[in-house]
């Protein structure tokens, strides 16, 4: 009895001690660990081919796991960004992916989950490199009204972080976004849209009416292939340009849960909820239709994205699929931070992250 007081009390000064020193501690720590985290490039350490990152893996509704839609795709040496939802820009951060470093964006719709964290995508990269024109975002007819907006709300921004830091950090030449607008395809046209260093990003047609113009985008690089759909309800459309693609990345919302949502808020009197959580049916694919549409165009892998509602309690995934699973078993849900790695002229499909 008289060792474990003995043990308990030098355990109780130890613990004592290193609350003392906690602050030393942590800078010590801090001086370890800044050098990795300010000096990591997750883009620099790939190796050549195309890669495949959920910067935002969800929607619309607030999750831990599940930003707002955001993909980052590098080809080569090239970072590119495909739809900048809610926190998609401090995501890139944490998953090693440099704002400086993003050559482009391209958008699929205008829809506020898509586009509301692009001034914040712009203001990191135009902050952190030297480049000397602004960032390009690329979209179909009305990219210019949404490029317009955003400059016109940090256009004082714009000023102060020059005023406050010069032309070294903050040249007003490179200050907000430039839009790069494109016709949106007809149905059954893929239209090239980027043409650059070996990869080729190409505009279809997707489904999301009332919403148009909305587009889906493939991307072709050394050899490799993945289409990223925004997003859209089944659409032949998107099958008939996913054929034989390595990766397709493809929206789902789970209509079971959904419904669930609906008689939740019905039962609560509350109709504006009850509408919404209906509306949103028609115009989003389910789980078992991207599987559908995945098995049909005979794809290497389905990566889900735009994942509605989040998945956030243990046993909801398999909830969430309802049975897609079986239809077509190469998929994964995604989560932030999940990645696949398409190494160039191979065959390999690589998962390379499950997550931040």
């Amino acid at each position: 009895m008289k060792k474990v007081t003995i043990a308990a009390t030098i355990l109780g000064i130890l613990l004592l001690a290193g609350y003392s020193q906690r602050a030393s501690i942590t800078e010590a720590l801090l001086k370890v660990a800044l050098p990795n985290q300010l000096g990591a490039n997750r883009v620099a350490a790939l190796e050549d081919g195309l890669h495949i990152a959920l910067c935002g893996a969800g929607g619309p509704f607030p999750a831990p796991r599940a930003s707002g839609p955001c993909v980052a795709v590098v080809a080569g040496d090239q970072l590119f960004i495909v739809d900048t939802g809610t926190d998609g820009a401090r995501n890139l951060g944490r998953m090693g992916y440099p704002a400086s470093q993003v050559a482009a964006v391209f958008l699929t719709h205008f829809h506020s989950d898509h586009i509301d964290g692009l001034g914040e995508l712009a203001t990191a990269r135009w902050a952190t490199s030297n480049h000397t024109l602004p960032l390009p975002v690329y979209g179909p007819e009305g990219v210019a009204r949404v490029v317009d907006g955003f400059n016109a709300a940090y256009a004082q921004d714009f000023t102060y972080r020059h005023d406050h830091h010069g032309d070294q950090v903050a040249p007003l030449s490179a200050a907000g976004i430039t839009a790069m607008p494109f016709k949106a395809p007809p149905e059954g046209v893929i239209t090239t849209v980027f043409d650059d260093a070996g990869l080729v990003v190409q505009a279809l047609q997707v489904d999301h009416a009332p919403v148009s113009p909305a587009v889906g985008y493939l991307f072709s690089y050394g050899q490799r292939t993945a289409l990223i759909t925004g997003d859209t309800a089944q659409s032949e459309n998107v099958k008939r340009f996913a054929q034989g693609v390595d990766l397709l990345v493809h929206e789902a919302l789970a209509p079971n849960l959904m419904t669930m949502m609906r008689d939740t808020a019905d039962s609560l009197g509350n109709q504006i909820l009850s509408k919404i959580f209906f509306d949103v049916l028609d115009y989003h694919a389910s789980p078992v239709e991207a599987a559908e549409t995945a098995r049909d165009a005979g794809v290497g892998h389905l990566l889900y994205y735009h994942v509605v509602p989040p998945i956030v309690l243990p046993g909801q995934e398999a909830l969430w699929l309802n049975g897609a699973e079986a239809i077509f078993p190469d998929y994964t849900v995604g989560y932030d931070g999940v990645s696949f790695s398409l190494p160039a002229n191979s065959a390999e499909i690589i998962q390379t992250s499950t997550g931040l």
